[in-house]
């Protein structure tokens, strides 16, 4: 089946890009989509172009939101070409429709709302947790505020779902109505654009991967990647560890460009001679075996990989220090081919990093407003929801196409 016909939905119903589980779908994704990359926006795709009724409130704290900028994540795009771990789809339920980041204004509330008004400009922090679920008791991560890390995803009074995009009964931002709980809704300022709005999920991620990093003034720091999320990370650094040497490796010269505006000092490109001039810049020493890459010895106090792929977690933990910290910032889903030998060897703490507290989602907000002419540039591309293939093929080629941020505008 195609896609729905072009312009307004028919009797009540609106467009909205779905995934569909699907074990046929899924395998070939897996298989055959790095031969025939068109196979992701092709009718096998697990993601498709639907009409489908609006969701319901599903209590009167719930409000209806009208998403005005909606980001492709990479997590999107991963769930899409099959490249992630199974380790979510329990959390989940199907068929929803994606898009977690999201800008976008409020069109009605039920009678219990209280926090947010028709008309207000929003943004939505999408993590499904207890306080939304209506779960009168709290689990242990909940009530001690770590609501990323909430153990009934699975239950309360909405179906499964680990955030807002994942989850069959609230929509999500790939579409021209979401539902969300109050709780989830934060005002944007008037002064930040949709085009900065859109990266404070993103941002408050970023912040979260900072905090967790535990960063001793005068450290030397490392991000493996410049796409939104390294990008990102570089503007939280820069908030959370003033103090703190930044040194990036970016891919394309617009990556490269950005992060040096954006506060990282050094910046080293991917091609041949990268791990030379990193050691160079670490102060590291190589070290050559017969076989395989470089060992450094010394290097990075902390290293964020924000790319999360066999190549960079290996870099991960070749360049950074003894006793160093890796934070694995991107989705690493299931590498292979990771030499894990040096992370053994230099006893290095690694840690992992999801979403954010409520907390640093209010910080990242108003961290958006204070560097809004910073941020909207990194949206370089936005596309109507019929256009959604051309949308998902600009964000999976964004680095080589000159993009950093590709968004949905429905």
């Amino acid at each position: 089946m195609g896609d729905p016909p072009l312009g307004a939905s028919r009797g009540g119903l609106m467009l909205a890009v779905q995934y569909v589980r699907s074990v046929p779908r899924f395998l070939a994704a897996r298989t055959l989509g790095r031969a025939w990359s068109g196979l992701y926006t092709s009718r096998a795709s697990v993601a498709r172009l639907a009409e489908v009724d609006p969701p319901p409130l599903p209590g009167p704290a719930w409000a209806r939101v009208r998403p005005r900028l909606s980001g492709i994540c990479g997590s999107d795009l991963a769930t899409i070409a099959a490249e992630g771990s199974p380790y979510f789809a329990p959390f989940t339920s199907t068929p929803f429709v994606f898009g977690h980041e999201v800008v976008g204004e409020v069109e009605e509330v039920g009678p219990g709302v209280e926090a947010v008004a028709v008309g207000d400009r929003i943004v939505l922090s999408p993590p499904l947790h207890c306080a939304v679920r209506e779960i009168e008791e709290p689990c242990e991560p909940c009530a001690s505020g770590e609501t990323a890390h909430c153990r009934n995803v699975t239950r309360g009074t909405i179906s499964a779902g680990i955030q807002t995009g994942y989850c069959r009964d609230t929509g999500g931002g790939w579409s021209r109505s979401l539902v969300a709980h109050q709780l989830q809704l934060h005002r944007v300022p008037e002064r930040v654009p949709d085009e900065a709005a859109v990266l404070i999920e993103p941002l408050s991620c970023c912040l979260h991967a900072v905090e967790r990093a535990e960063i001793a003034p005068g450290s030397t720091t490392l991000v493996l990647g410049c796409g939104t999320i390294g990008l990102l990370t570089i503007v939280a650094l820069e908030v959370a560890a003033p103090e703190a040497r930044v040194v990036a490796v970016a891919k394309y010269a617009h990556q490269r460009e950005a992060a040096r505006a954006l506060g990282a000092e050094e910046i080293v490109g991917t091609g041949p001679t990268m791990r030379e001039a990193l050691a160079t810049l670490l102060g590291a020493e190589l070290h050559r075996p017969e076989i395989g890459p470089p060992v450094a010895v010394g290097g990075a106090d902390a290293t964020f990989d924000c790319v999360a792929s066999d190549r960079t977690l290996d870099d991960a933990f070749r360049f950074t220090r003894a006793k160093g910290t890796v934070i694995v910032v991107g989705m690493p889903g299931v590498p292979e081919g990771v030499d894990w030998t040096a992370m053994w060897h230099k006893e290095l703490d690694v840690r992992g990093t999801y979403t954010s507290g409520e907390d640093t989602f209010a910080r990242a907000v108003v961290l958006a407003a204070d560097r809004s002419p910073d941020l909207a540039p990194l949206v370089g591309a936005a596309f109507g929801l019929e256009a959604w293939r051309e949308a998902l093929e600009t964000a999976m080629e964004a680095g080589s196409r000159g993009v950093t941020k590709v968004a949905f505008r429905p």
